[in-house]
């Protein structure tokens, strides 16, 4: 049986995901690119939240890409991602999902058809956000997404000074 606080944990969960979906379908009446461009615009703001309050919860104070990732592990499992990370370093970090909530909840809803929209833009928005947070210098790419067909999601958060991979 779950404890009390895995109980709750669950219900913000559940409400925070359907609270997001149901606003979106809801402005979808007016189009389907009007409920994009403001979902795109809600994901570019809500890193800066998330970020700053994983930031005060772990007392985090530094800029490096081992603190991104860091921070950026407490929203994944507050969300429930399966993901793991490659050893970051002042260079690098590598963050790959294996399993996305927000993939199944699109699976459930019938809406896949949505997916290859929203990694490119909402996935790639949210990633860079968290970057942003993190230093101007550092870059987020999105370079594989289950919502594309890939078989995972994989972000690369890198220094602007480092050359990108082929």
């Amino acid at each position: 049986m779950e404890s009390g606080s895995d109980l709750i944990l669950e219900m913000l969960r559940r409400s925070y995901f359907a609270a997001d979906g149901l606003w979106f379908v809801l402005l979808e009446e007016e189009g389907l690119e009007r409920a994009l461009e403001i979902d795109e615009r809600v994901w570019r703001v809500m890193p800066k939240l998330q970020a700053r309050k994983a930031r005060e919860l772990l007392g985090c104070t530094g800029n490096t890409l081992t603190d991104l990732v860091h921070c950026l592990a407490l929203k994944f499992a507050a969300e429930g991602h399966e993901y793991h990370v490659h050893e970051p370093d002042d260079a690098k970090a590598c963050v790959v999902i294996e399993q996305c909530p927000w993939r199944e909840l699109l699976e459930s809803a019938g809406r896949t058809h949505l997916g290859p929209e929203i990694a490119d833009r909402i996935c790639a928005a949210e990633a860079t956000g968290w970057a942003a947070e993190f230093g101007a210098d550092i870059e987020a790419e999105l370079t594989e997404a289950i919502c594309r067909g890939d078989e995972r999601c994989q972000v690369i958060f890198r220094r602007a000074t480092e050359p990108a991979t082929e």
